[in-house]
């Protein structure tokens, strides 16, 4: 059986293009929180202050070269760069090879891209700006309103089968109502606050991408890790009992889950039902 060359070249061709996205969303996690234009300068080390040249910016390839460091101080480059390139690389090929050439592979890598950046910005610097996460509401009903009117004929092309815009809004809300009751609970449980509105904001964003169904299994999901991760780290010392965690890291990750395992999870658990 023989494949199609083309298909390895399409696959590259995402992956390329992945790795270039992510550099920039690297850009974007250390610029946003500061304020600062995230076009101009050239990127800078962190450490001297030098400016970076192209050769020394090649997604992957450079931060290999450079074994780690920087060209003008030796300052240790953080590991942070590579995984978020990798990442978003793997994140194209992904939502290529699922959704072939359709607007839902569009809609997918964007979904992909912000659960990326907000989880790499809440994990630095427990934020999860307001900017990124009403901009993706709004992009992702946007999104919903065009492939209803432009529906796609791929097979395998529905974010989580969502139906309409009605449902992308419902599911917006969901995905927030369900965290605010989160929220309160916590609140009710403990006496004090888990969360903030960041989370809100970023539960309403997956909900606007994947629907009702898709925002309620990522809740699930990142609930069920980020209580894994949270109870690991207090078992080996790591984390206190009044310590918070990165919570867009977990929502992340669930909505990244519920893109493209989701409807699978939702049919193995209606098996048991």
């Amino acid at each position: 059986m023989h494949l199609n060359p083309l298909i390895y070249i399409n696959a590259i061709c995402a992956a390329v293009l992945g790795l270039v996205v992510g550099s920039y969303l690297n850009v974007l996690v250390y610029r946003l929180p500061l304020a600062k234009s995230t076009v101009l300068p050239r990127s800078r080390c962190p450490y001297c202050g030098g400016s970076i040249r192209a050769r020394d910016n090649i997604p992957l390839v450079s931060f290999l070269l450079l074994r780690r460091r920087c060209r003008r101080c030796g300052a240790p480059i953080s590991w942070r760069y590579p995984l978020i390139e990798a990442l978003t690389g793997l994140l194209f090929v992904l939502c290529l090879s699922r959704f072939g050439f359709t607007l839902e592979a569009l809609a997918s890598a964007l979904f992909g891209c912000l659960m990326i950046l907000l989880a790499a910005i809440d994990l630095e610097h427990f934020l999860l700006p307001d900017r990124i996460t009403l901009s993706g509401i709004v992009a992702g009903l946007a999104l919903q309103l065009i492939d209803d009117i432009l529906p796609s004929r791929h097979e395998a092309a529905a974010l989580f089968s969502r139906a309409d815009l009605l449902e992308a809004l419902v599911g917006a809300l969901a995905g927030a109502g369900a965290l605010i009751l989160l929220i309160n609970f916590w609140y009710w449980l403990r006496g004090e606050e888990g969360m903030g509105m960041g989370d809100v904001n970023m539960m309403a964003l997956v909900g606007a991408f994947l629907g009702w169904k898709g925002a309620l299994t990522a809740l699930v999901l990142s609930a069920t890790s980020g209580a894994l991760v949270g109870i690991g780290l207090m078992v080996t010392g790591r984390l206190g009992m009044r310590s918070k965690l990165p919570f867009g890291v977990f929502l992340a990750f669930g909505g990244l889950m519920a893109l493209f395992l989701g409807d699978r999870l939702i049919d193995h658990y209606s098996l048991f039902l």
